[in-house]
């Protein structure tokens, strides 16, 4: 790190808000001066009467080492010999009132004593020797927008503890918790916020030092070393920053210098009542410079990638949880924070200057618009936005009985209508599994058994949708209690117990599989990564669409939110021929009830979901696979084995030898023609009538996703129309089940006094 010679050009910097090195001019630095080895402090502090340092070294005596004030009248400054890193130091500031001496930590310096002591500690920055040049050359060449964005999000004081419940250390964590992401296959980290804060229940989002990593785990060098170990391994970290709000505690910032100075003179903007925090002045061009200067440090001085901003609709709206009367509107009558807007404009495009392959993540919960746009393009700035409107929908709905699914569809859609305006974020993150919310497991309905197998479905469903992926630790392995910042997560579990164990390894399986397919990650953000093929089937709660890469490649979603087993269902697909399972969440070595498709799927020349081509498909039970395209078959069609075994057992001697004749033409399928009215009828299996296959009639039926068994079908004069009825292999030779929605009451009663007379 440079040292500022606190020349005029930078103090005019810093007032202008402009300074983004402003950490090389304020705080405490270590150099020489006359000759003599000591420490230069610094400090803004424009209403003070007076200001000193004090600490050990002068046993805090007020009196001892006054500061004085530079040429901008607002800016102290004070070099004292002998003192080195390691100091123990507070600013003395006598307000204008006079009055006692506010004892406050250095707003920049970059070292903290250790919870619950307050006062700042000189360190120097310039000692650790980085080994990561690899990792950063490798961003430069690989724009984030088209890589795999996977991360893991990690509160490091509860993410695993010693065998006495102390925390590991920043060094212990580069060892134990680099390794096990890397083993996971998420390819980046993010950090709840790291910045000095008083209070472990705040969980680092109210802070008193923006510019000091917290000493609960160690050092800044033993904090550079988890990074570096992180980006030695190709693991990304990313850190929640705070720029909306700070705590109210005396040695922070709020009325730094006996009057409001980090804060607004407004305090009905100033106070934050809902958080028991206070908001910064964005208009104050010093507090700009102290903010955009935190962001740089960070990537700078720790080489963070990036940094998701918390509560950015918290920056963004003057009425942002308030009343109304406790909120004045800007110039124009409007809601918007219009210095807020300006500052985040300022923000990510210094950032951006800089850093151009930096991580700017908005956690930004309303609808406005453009927020991952560049500024020239009228955007805010960021590169990327959490989806919050996907969370609380897909959230509700994973809640709900699996009964009760259907009337609640369109939270499961939905977010397609707007997936592609933002570059999104698909967060499951700390704030749903605490203050009551339940763990992400916990969510599920229905037993241990119908928990899991949800869970498996859900994360299948969230890995192929559009967007980046997040996910707070725990959920890997299916954690039942909630989060707890003051206890390790429960390891035990996956040690003592197979579903947990299974859950694991079901994450670590799926995690890889998104790395390993461009499919699911290169083209994010537009229609070209994905097409639906079927998001109307409410009745079912079955879903399926494709995501596919820049070449063409694809990979097909199934998912299916009930517990029952879908046999012989179709989807249409983009290509003729061969496809095959890839990925199944109902898989055995996951837990699950192990309905696989494993075998070759060959298409059908049956048009279905406008599409020319089709497939049939065993959707298991709360359950999500994935499908392959392998090429074009060769040769005619013909079912696998094992089909062809469920079609024989199914029916008679006489129908499965008729069935085994034509196998390899018709899939095991009879014309209705050829199915002759006996004592004991065949049953339906994997496959369906085509309409085409009924004997001719003066009127066909019409049939839609499911369809008649032949015996079923009578010549009529007039016959109904078919809907979504399916047919199972379990179906038995008495049973009829049709569901037709459409028939007139008069024909529905004929049709069902047909089939039964015809079972009879």
């Amino acid at each position: 790190m440079n040292t500022s010679e606190l020349s005029e050009f930078d103090l005019f910097l810093f007032h202008q808000g402009t300074n983004y090195r402003a950490y090389e001019m304020l705080g405490a630095h270590i150099m020489t001066q006359n000759g003599k080895q000591g420490v230069r402090f610094t400090v803004w502090a424009p209403h003070a009467k007076e200001v000193s340092v004090v600490g050990d070294f002068n046993n805090w005596d007020t009196r001892v080492n006054k500061m004085s004030k530079l040429g901008d009248g607002e800016i102290w400054n004070l070099f004292i010999p002998g003192l080195g890193a390691g100091t123990v130091y507070k600013y003395a500031i006598l307000p204008q009132h006079e009055g006692p001496h506010i004892m406050k930590a250095d707003p920049y310096g970059f070292y903290a004593e250790k919870k619950p002591e307050t006062a700042s500690i000189v360190y120097d920055l310039n000692n650790y020797k980085w080994q990561d040049k690899k990792w950063i050359k490798f961003k430069e060449d690989n724009p984030s927008y088209s890589r795999p964005m996977l991360t893991y999000e990690v509160h490091l004081g509860s993410w695993r503890r010693t065998l006495e419940g102390d925390y590991l250390s920043y060094r212990e964590m580069a060892d134990q918790l680099v390794d096990y992401v890397k083993s996971m296959n998420y390819t980046h980290m993010e950090f709840m916020p790291l910045c000095e804060h008083p209070f472990d229940g705040s969980w680092g989002y109210q802070a008193t030092g923006y510019y000091a990593v917290t000493s609960r785990y160690g050092t800044p060098d033993d904090f550079c070393y988890l990074v570096d170990k992180a980006h030695q391994a190709g693991i990304g970290i990313i850190m929640d920053w705070v720029p909306g709000h700070f705590c109210k505690d005396n040695q922070g910032l709020r009325d730094f210098d006996g009057q409001n100075l980090y804060e607004s003179d407004n305090i009905q903007r100033a106070d934050n009542a809902g958080w028991g925090t206070i908001n910064f002045d964005y208009g104050r061009t010093e507090v700009q410079s102290f903010l955009i200067s935190n962001a740089l440090f960070w990537m700078e001085q720790y080489h963070i990638d990036g940094l998701r901003i918390d509560a950015v609709a918290n920056m963004l709206y003057l009425n942002y949880g308030r009343q109304d009367g406790d909120w004045v509107p800007n110039k124009y009558g409007g809601d918007g924070n219009l210095e807020a807007i300006d500052f985040l404009h300022k923000l990510n495009e210094a950032v951006f200057k800089f850093y151009p392959q930096a991580l700017m993540i908005a956690e930004e919960s309303t609808s406005w618009p453009n927020v991952s746009k560049p500024t020239y393009m009228g955007g805010m700035g960021f590169n990327y936005k959490w989806n919050m409107g996907w969370m609380n929908d897909i959230l509700r709905y994973i809640s709900l009985d699996p009964i009760y699914r259907k009337w609640h569809h369109d939270k499961l859609t939905f977010s397609l209508m707007y997936a592609f305006n933002e570059n999104f974020v698909l967060p499951l993150s700390h704030d749903e599994v605490v203050h009551g919310k339940c763990s992400l497991i916990s969510k599920m309905p229905g037993d241990y058994w119908q928990k899991f197998a949800g869970l498996r479905a859900f994360f299948g469903y969230w890995m192929a949708h559009p967007g980046k992926k997040l996910l707070f630790m725990g959920g890997e392995f299916g954690q039942f209690i909630e989060w707890n910042f003051d206890d390790s997560l429960d390891w035990h579990l996956v040690e003592q117990y197979e579903k947990h164990t299974q859950m694991l390894e079901y994450s670590r399986a799926l995690n890889k599989f998104y790395v390993d397919h461009k499919a699911f990650w290169q083209v994010d953000f537009d229609w070209n990564g994905f097409e639906w093929i079927d998001c109307e089937n409410a009745d079912d709660s079955v879903v399926s669409f494709i995501r596919k890469d820049e070449d063409g490649d694809f990979i097909i979603a199934i998912c299916n939110f009930t517990p029952e087993v879908r046999q012989g269902y179709r989807f249409g697909v983009p290509k003729a021929g061969v496809y095959r399972e890839v990925f199944n969440s109902d898989a055995g070595e996951f837990g699950g009830s192990n309905v696989l498709n494993d075998y070759d799927i060959e298409t059908e020349e049956m048009t279905w979901q406008n599409r020319q081509h089709s497939i049939l498909v065993t959707v298991p039970p709360l359950a999500t696979i994935y499908l392959e395209y392998k090429g074009e078959k060769e040769g005619e069609s013909s079912p696998s084995s094992k089909v062809i075994k469920k079609v024989v057992a199914a029916k008679t001697k006489k129908t499965a030898d008729k069935a085994e004749a034509k196998s390899t033409t018709t899939r095991g399928r009879k014309k209705a023609s050829e199915v002759k009215e006996t004592e004991e009828k065949p049953k339906t299996t994997r496959g369906r009538k085509k309409a085409s296959e009924v004997k001719e009639t003066e009127e066909k039926p019409k049939t839609t996703r499911g369809r008649k068994k032949a015996s079923e079908v009578k010549e009529t004069e007039e016959k109904p129309k078919a809907t979504r009825t399916r047919k199972t292999a379990t179906t038995t030779k008495t049973t009829t089940k049709t569901n037709t929605a459409k028939a007139a009451t008069k024909s529905k009663t004929t049709r069902t006094n047909r089939a039964k007379k015809a079972a009879e």
